[in-house]
């Protein structure tokens, strides 16, 4: 018997002896690629990926974590125990044990070393019967960032994606691409771990979703750069942002009503809030808007600014939805100033579900109904006389009067001659927008005959007064 044991803790010394020694040998090996490193950060780390060699580590206690102690036959010194907090086993026969940062393997050895100075030839096992939870942090492009605090799932490990969930999800500016775990290493430098999360997300590739460990700290980078057609992936992610509060956006430029605007999102990221349903909210584009060249400007966690073009005509022409982008909180939307845009855009414009649904245009003079009239944006001239109801039998249909206020804030008035065969076009037939005025004159012989109703009139009126005492007189005579 006492020989089997003999052989059998041998076997257990050796086997862990081998296992220090391979650990010597990757730590060795590292060296190299260190010495080779151009600049060092500060706090040196060593570079790795998840498929590296060097995080195929076993796990390693810590305290809070609850193991089970098995001497084989001395069960009075089995049973459950907790490590403490300052990562030691409060043992009997043997009292305080230091295990921090120690694999199970490593730390059976060390209590078969502690004990053999008071049992013969001890074989110890040690097992993990709950794991303590994982204080990590995580920083960057995450709707929550902070520290937090993970504890397994069932069998589960908590892993990064996980992480990033109970962070709030990612931001529309994260770049998953070069996401950065820092490890803390019991001895020696961190490890920091290099992660493609896009990779996870195109392939489902699982080495991406690396599983945790405790004093892990997650760095999530912004993009330099955004794709729209990767923005629209990224809401889709399992990772993004579940519920997603109401959000604070500012447009400015080519819109009625600029300033800012509070958004409902419906349900995670894939309901957020889009670009053409925050024009909506600012009253629809202006008729001269240049959606072709619409800029977001996104506040990142970094503290600069991203710069995101848009084109909606390429929306309205081939319907590439990823040009209506999910905006996120603080996005400010800057519609400028087109310096020409063909009859044909406008209609197409007018009809589009980010313009305005009507706009305001003032018709005085001769039409059957003056007044303010409310129309379509980019309603052609004749239509509009159309809806005031026509010329009277005075008017001066040959031409009108357009006065309009220009977004520079001067006034254009220029005469417009009608021709109602035309088409929309800036000549005879011009789109009209907000605040337009449109005055028709009389016709040259209304003038006229409201020239001689003047002079007339008083000689009339002279007429009456001396034939009144003839008529005085004559009512008497009768």
């Amino acid at each position: 018997m006492h020989h089997r044991h003999f052989a059998l803790s041998t076997a257990i010394a050796t086997t862990v002896v081998g296992l220090s020694c391979s650990a010597a040998i990757v730590v060795g090996r590292s060296q190299p690629s260190l010495a080779q490193t151009p600049a060092l950060p500060a706090d040196p780390v060593i570079r790795v990926t998840p498929n590296s060699p060097q995080l195929e580590q076993a796990y390693t206690l810590g305290g809070g974590d609850r193991i089970r102690i098995e001497i084989l036959r001395v069960p009075q010194y089995s049973g459950e125990q907790e490590v403490l907090v300052d990562g030691s086993l409060n043992l009997p026969l043997v009292g305080k044990i230091p295990v921090e940062g120690l694999t199970l393997e490593r730390a059976s050895q060390v209590l078969v070393e502690a004990y053999s100075a008071y049992l013969r030839q001890p074989i110890v096992t040690v097992s993990l019967v709950e794991p303590r939870p994982l204080k990590i942090g995580i920083a960057g492009e995450v709707q929550r960032p902070g520290a937090y605090t993970l504890t397994r799932e069932g069998a589960q490990f908590p892993t990064l994606t996980r992480a990033i969930e109970i962070a709030g999800g990612i931001t529309q500016s994260a770049d998953l691409r070069n996401a950065r775990i820092r490890r803390p290493q019991h001895s020696g430098p961190d490890l920091e771990i290099q992660v493609d999360l896009w990779s996870l997300l195109k392939t489902g590739d699982l080495s991406a979703d690396l599983t945790l460990r405790d004093g892990d700290t997650i760095a999530i980078p912004t993009l330099t750069e955004i794709d729209l057609q990767e923005a629209s992936e990224l809401a889709a992610a399992s990772f993004a942002a579940k519920e997603v509060p109401p959000l604070n956006i500012a447009v400015v430029g080519e819109v009625y009503r600029p300033g800012t605007h509070t958004l409902n999102s419906s349900g995670g990221a894939e309901g957020l809030p889009t670009v053409t349903q925050a024009l909506q909210a600012a009253g629809g584009i202006k008729p001269l808007a240049n959606i072709r060249r619409l800029q977001i400007r996104r506040p990142t966690r970094n503290g600069s600014q991203q710069i995101i073009e848009v084109d909606l005509w390429q929306l309205l022409q081939v319907g590439d939805l990823s040009q209506d982008l999910r905006l996120q909180n603080g996005d400010t939307i800057v519609v400028p100033i087109a310096r020409e845009i063909e009859p044909s855009e406008s209609t197409q414009l007018a009809t589009a579900s980010f313009s305005a649904e009507n706009i305001r245009v003032n018709i005085v003079g001769e039409v059957k109904q003056p007044g303010g009239i409310q129309i379509p944006p980019n309603t052609p001239l004749n239509q509009a006389l159309l809806a005031a109801g026509g010329f009277t039998n005075r008017a001066d249909t040959d031409s009108v009067e357009l006065i309009r206020l220009n977004p520079d804030g001067t006034i254009s008035q220029r005469t417009i001659d009608l021709d109602f065969s035309q088409g929309l076009n800036e000549l005879n037939n011009p789109a009209l927008r907000n605040a337009d005025a449109i005055v028709i004159s009389r016709s040259t012989l209304a003038s006229i005959s409201d020239t001689m109703d003047t002079a007339i009139n008083p000689l009339g009126k002279l007429l009456t007064i001396l034939n009144f005492p003839f008529r005085f007189f004559g009512l008497f005579g009768q």
